[in-house]
């Protein structure tokens, strides 16, 4: 069967401006635009295949393997990536030279030292670039295009930097070193020890001791010959520079959470906290399939429910004085708010009571690595000023401080309050160099941009304004350009972009649509960009760092078989929200010779994305790639199908974002509701022969859909779903919900299984067993209600093998025939 595809021309659909304000920032005034017809692939022809479900949910090797984690060779003139081998999965390195042919090569395992350096760094002038291979350093010499191991040993590395005296600093454990890249000589620079500093002779604990110390000339003559010791230890180490600097004692009770070395490798930032451990006695997780026969069980991670607060003392360190110095957070603008005072009130007066609001200083950690894209503590190139992330626990505020080294202190700079709770992305931080100018990312606006501060007078600009976000900023060489990728064009459509630092006019560097990522080339006159399309997965391209220059496409990573099928690209509509000014994006996919104005109606499928914070209604490839290749099977089958993003996905701005605060799966159901009624409406579906499916988030907000608006989805299929969010982890949970000990009413008004009565419709449960991020337990509980409520029409499927992403192709198609044996029992 012949398939249709859209061949409308993405950039014919929609036109953009870009004005300049008067303080030179760049402001995007884009209309909504209501469809847009993303790209097919170019060389793709029309196929007489059948789409199956075997092939679908086949190993994905079929598909061909796509480019991961693209890097530059040092001199610009050739591109590495990572590649998935065939039937495995190792990742082996392939190297491209920028040569007319772009042959690919893989790279001997025997040369990999030499050419995995994707992290590798630069010293001042670029001459000596230094990396970590296999827990090792090596260097590479541009000028001599020679490469030197300086260490080989089995000890993790890490922190690798530059120092201004040219060594390289780096951590291993809790000790920091140096080493000289001419000679290779190792120097200990500093040794964090998490204990109290010895004393050779300590006061007597108690009157018996006092008495034993008094009364023996034995226990006399101890203690002044230990501390004879100690006095000699201590001049030697004062007075001689060739032994190795004394520790830092740190504390008993104490772990490292964050340290960072100071370019002059003569300052620590150091934040510790109290050991915590990640789980109770009883967080367990059986395996029932295992090697030996019997049941393994598995440790997994506390609730939320169980969640303590987690604090972060922070200090500066001296190295030459090997002094610790305490920073307080008192300086910090609502340090000791109250900022669940209306929860608090909210939930008290449910259960009758009155909340006595007070003034109590919070917990307050350094903002998680993984969240500050640059990193949570940034240093001027000289070493001489600081500036660090840090995040209340609460997740209501974000600041960014200065350390005053003079008195001790911190100094605030920047102060995002949101009353829902700071997003974890568009966390960028930085330092102009040579300036006295803080860069950094903000969705204060309400969208994602780039911001400086000048410190000396004060005044922040915003250097980049819009209704769309700014993400994976790289600051230039030269301090002359910031570059990104924004969606500037379309909700769905990322570009890559620069602007000067100083304020002014976005520059559009690519225009292949769809979805782009970069790295820009070390001389900074190439930019590699990883691109995808709603019909291709990720291949890179390669272009000048120049406004219009032409990508040319490097790699051919996508199958033959993925290529003979004619896969339909989907339309990007945006659904009015009756509930929001902002609409609700979609893909939107029909069958071959689609009518609105036949006589019968079509049945039609709404796809729920999980994670909730996600886009997915995108230009590019989909890490739900099965689920894109199952929508053009269902439109093979006839139906209609649309692919939301809801209220609370990602990459709409930060109200969108929000809307879920303390009411998770509200919102998102009146979206759905939305939704089905515009397809009834405007492509001709039997609003009472719609179904709808998804996983982990996508799986608990068909709950919620089922449950709430019985009559909604005539079947539903919740797949790996949450059943009871006080069980689910408490870095996700706590930002949208708070505690459960703080708001039970988010955590009631947002759990599917206080609203089960409410299920109608045919609802079918896959749950995989060995699932350590949503637990078998969810799906359990709420297995269980459903039969104490007496409810007959559900189903429940479980995998035994499977954790939440599921693995096994098997397990993929048993999941997946359900699903489509569900819609084709209730909905045709």
């Amino acid at each position: 069967m012949k398939r249709a595809i859209s061949i409308a021309i993405a950039t014919a659909l929609f036109t953009t401006s870009c004005a300049v304000t008067s303080d030179n920032t760049a402001v995007s005034s884009s209309p909504v635009i209501e469809r847009y017809a993303t790209q097919p692939v170019s060389t793709q022809a029309e196929s007489e295949l059948m789409l199956s479900l075997e092939q679908i949910m086949a190993d994905p090797d079929w598909l061909g393997n796509a480019p991961e984690n693209p890097f530059w060779s040092f001199h610009s003139n050739m591109v590495l990536f990572e590649q998935k081998e065939q039937g495995s999965p190792v990742r082996r390195l392939q190297h491209i030279g920028l040569d007319r042919e772009h042959h690919e090569m893989t790279v001997p395992l025997a040369h990999l030292h030499r050419h995995a350096h994707r992290n590798a760094i630069f010293n001042a002038d670029r001459s000596l670039a230094a990396y970590v291979f296999e827990g090792n350093i090596f260097t590479y010499n541009l000028g001599k295009r020679e490469y030197q191991q300086l260490t080989q040993d089995r000890n993790r590395k890490t922190d690798l930097k530059f120092l201004l005296d040219g060594r390289i600093s780096f951590r291993s454990g809790n000790d920091f070193y140096a080493v000289e890249p001419e000679t290779g000589r190792l120097s200990l620079l500093v040794s964090l020890v998490l204990d109290d500093a010895p004393e050779a002779v300590r006061s007597p604990s108690d009157y018996l001791a006092q008495e034993e110390v008094e009364l023996m000339l034995y226990n006399q003559v101890q203690r002044r010959e230990r501390q004879q010791r100690a006095d000699y230890q201590e001049a030697l180490a004062t007075e001689n520079s060739m032994t190795a600097p004394k520790p830092i004692y740190l504390g008993k009770n104490k772990q490292i959470a964050d340290v960072s070395l100071s370019p002059a490798g003569d300052r620590l930032i150091v934040a510790t906290t109290t050991p915590q451990s990640w789980r109770g006695e009883s967080d367990l997780m059986p395996r029932f399939v295992t090697e030996t026969g019997r049941i393994v069980m598995q440790d997994v991670r506390r609730r939320v429910a169980d969640a303590q607060p987690v604090h972060h003392d922070l200090h500066w360190v001296d190295l030459n004085t090997q002094t610790v110095h305490s920073l307080s957070y008192e300086t910090l603008p609502g340090y000791d708010e109250d900022v669940l005072k209306a929860v608090r009130e909210e939930n008290y007066a449910a259960r009758g009571e009155r909340y006595e609001s007070k003034r109590t200083p919070r917990a307050i950690t350094m903002m998680p690595g993984w969240s500050a894209a640059q990193g949570n503590v940034a240093w001027t190139r000289d070493g001489e000023k600081v500036a660090v992330m840090l995040r209340a626990w609460d997740n209501k505020d974000r600041w960014i401080a200065t350390v005053n080294f003079t008195e001790n202190k911190l100094t605030s700079q920047h102060r995002l309050y949101d009353e829902a709770w700071i997003n974890r992305t568009f966390n960028d931080l930085g330092w102009l160099p040579n300036s006295n100018t803080l860069w950094f990312s903000s969705e204060e606006s309400g969208y994602g941009h780039l911001y400086t501060k000048n410190l000396e007078n004060g005044s922040t600009r915003a250097i980049t304004s819009g209704n769309f976000v700014v993400d994976g900023v790289v600051l230039d060489q030269a301090a002359e350009f910031f570059y990104f990728h924004a969606n500037k064009p379309h909700p769905g459509v990322y570009e890559v972009y620069r602007v000067p630092t100083a304020g002014g006019e976005m520059e559009q560097l690519t225009e292949l649509g769809g979805i782009n990522t970069f790295v820009l080339s070390p001389d900074e006159s190439k930019i590699l960009v990883s691109n995808s399309l709603a019909t291709r997965p990720t291949e890179l391209f390669v272009q000048e760092n120049a406004v219009g220059a032409e990508a040319r496409q490097i790699t051919q990573t996508v199958s033959d078989a993925f290529k003979q099928i004619a896969w339909q690209a989907p339309e990007i509509v945006a659904v009015p929200s009756s509930h929001d000014a902002h609409p609700i994006y979609n893909r939107v996919y029909v069958p071959e010779g689609f009518d609105a104005e036949r006589a019968e109606q079509y049945p039609a499928v709404v796809f729920i994305h999980g994670a909730g914070y996600l886009q997915n209604a995108h230009a590019g490839w989909s890490g739900y790639f099965r689920e894109y290749m199952f929508h053009n099977l269902l439109t093979e089958q006839g139906y209609v199908v649309f692919d939301l993003d809801f209220r609370g996905s990602r990459g709409y701005g930060r109200d969108w974002r929000t809307a879920v605060y303390r009411q998770m799966g509200t919102p998102e159901v009146e979206d759905l509701v939305d939704v089905v009624k515009y397809m009834g409406e405007n492509y001709n579906v039997d609003v009472e022969r719609v179904g709808t499916y998804g996983g982990s988030y996508g799986g608990f907000l068909t709950f919620m859909a089922l449950f709430k608006e019985p009559g909604l989805f005539q079947a539903g299929a919740a797949l790996r779903p949450v059943s009871d969010w006080a069980h689910y982890n408490t870095g996700y949970t706590s930002n949208i919900l708070n505690l459960p000990q703080d708001d039970p009413i988010a955590y009631r008004r947002s759990s599917p299984i206080y609203f089960a009565e409410g299920l109608e419709d045919a609802l079918l449960i896959n749950s995989p067993m060995v699932d350590d991020n949503v637990f078998f337990q969810d799906s359990v509980r709420l297995v269980q209600r459903l039969i104490e409520l007496e409810k007959e029409n559900f189903e429940t499927a479980i995998f035994p093998v499977e954790p939440h992403g599921f693995v096994q192709p098997s397990s993929w198609l048993d999941q997946y025939r359900r699903i489509y044996k569900l819609f084709e029992e209730n909905l045709k």
